[in-house]
């Protein structure tokens, strides 16, 4: 038996140890925002939280998860609200099927860095393929999001 904490809540899953904690997250638990697209770790559609930190969900054995905190695109942090908030404002997503992942790479750059250059945004957000070419979007949206975040 293994106990994760997803969203702040605990879930007990009995599973092979070697499944890739995505598996776990949609077919298991339910939680489907969380994307499958290359299942490589190359795209970043499976990105979650892991303590504050992105990560390939589809590379990530769920073996691995025990004790650490793991938020999904359904999960509640400040930034991860911020941004849903200022991507819908500012109608980011086209197909959509990417946008969590960036959602959850862009959250951890900020719980990171409050305050990212054009560079850092860059660089960050290379990690994550949007296949609509919304990155333009993208990237207004987070420099949106820290402008508001920053003026308080």
């Amino acid at each position: 038996m293994i106990t994760l904490k997803i969203n702040g809540k605990e879930h007990q899953v009995e599973v092979d140890p070697s499944m890739p904690l995505l598996w776990v997250i949609r077919d298991i638990i339910g939680y489907t925002g969380t994307k499958f697209g290359c299942g490589k770790g190359l795209c970043g559609a499976c990105m979650v939280l892991m303590d504050g930190n992105a990560v390939n969900s589809c590379q990530m054995p769920v073996s691995a998860m025990q004790g650490k905190d793991i938020i999904t695109i359904e999960g509640e942090n400040e930034n991860l609200q911020e941004l849903q908030k200022y991507w819908a404002e500012l109608n980011v997503p086209q197909c959509g099927f990417c946008q969590s992942g960036q959602l959850i790479t862009a959250t951890a750059m900020l719980n990171n860095n409050p305050k990212p250059s054009e560079a850092d945004i860059n660089g960050n957000m290379s990690r994550n393929i949007c296949r609509c070419g919304t990155y333009t979007r993208i990237k207004g949206a987070i420099k949106h999001c820290v402008e508001q975040n920053n003026k308080s």
